[in-house]
């Protein structure tokens, strides 16, 4: 097991029997969201954006317009640290202080730089894609020259990181199990609708494999 070194930046401390600095774990919960929260400064305000992104092994590419005010702050600075969250339940209980959530959470901190070479550069959008739906990218047509020269692509190096996770159920006071309130877990869990055709699809172009087999691995069981 292979964890992330624990300093003063990336420890746990409130929580931490929920802690875990296992590579393995964080990659995970990386590998199971599409949406990462940035947190960058401008003009001295603090600013937190949400952002698609793509992981291969310890690295993390984010993409956008070569104009784009937090990828040019993050380049500025040289590191970032990025956030990624999932709800898996609200945790219910018999008084309002004890309510809480079920959750996965990872926070990576490390360093950024500019991807410059067009063909790393395309590598680092395939991956990109391939996060958000495995074998899209060969069934759409070749990047323009242009439209990638347009592309601002940000590489960040996972340099520490640490994760929280709770999965337990209600935890109240002892004198309050006794009481007549209900006390439970909702779950909470992302689920795939059937695919939708764009209304200017030819009608004799079917819905790809590879998207149907993501359909049904994620749909709601």
């Amino acid at each position: 097991m292979r964890e992330y070194p624990k300093s003063k930046l990336n420890r746990v401390k409130r929580g931490a029997n929920r802690a875990t600095y296992d590579v393995e774990k964080i990659n995970t919960i990386l590998d199971a969201g599409f949406i990462g929260y940035a947190s960058y400064s401008y003009e001295n305000k603090a600013i937190t954006i949400p952002m698609a992104y793509g992981r291969r092994d310890n690295k993390i590419y984010l993409h956008g317009s070569q104009a784009n005010r937090m990828l040019l702050a993050l380049l500025k600075v040289g590191e970032m640290s990025m956030t990624v969250m999932h709800l898996d339940g609200l945790v219910l209980a018999r008084s309002g202080l004890h309510h809480s959530v079920n959750y996965r959470s990872a926070t990576l901190f490390g360093t950024v730089k500019k991807i410059e070479d067009p063909v790393k550069k395309e590598a680092a959008l395939k991956c990109f894609m391939d996060h958000m739906m495995k074998g899209q990218w060969e069934h759409v047509r070749p990047m323009h020259p242009h439209e990638l020269d347009r592309t601002l692509v940000v590489e960040m190096t996972i340099e520490t990181g640490s994760a929280k996770i709770r999965d337990v159920g209600v935890n109240d006071e002892p004198e309050d199990y006794d009481l007549p309130v209900w006390a439970g877990i909702v779950p909470i869990k992302q689920v795939v609708e059937y695919p939708v055709s764009d209304e200017q699809l030819p009608k004799d172009i079917l819905i790809p494999q590879h998207v149907m087999n993501y359909y049904e691995d994620n749909k709601y069981q």
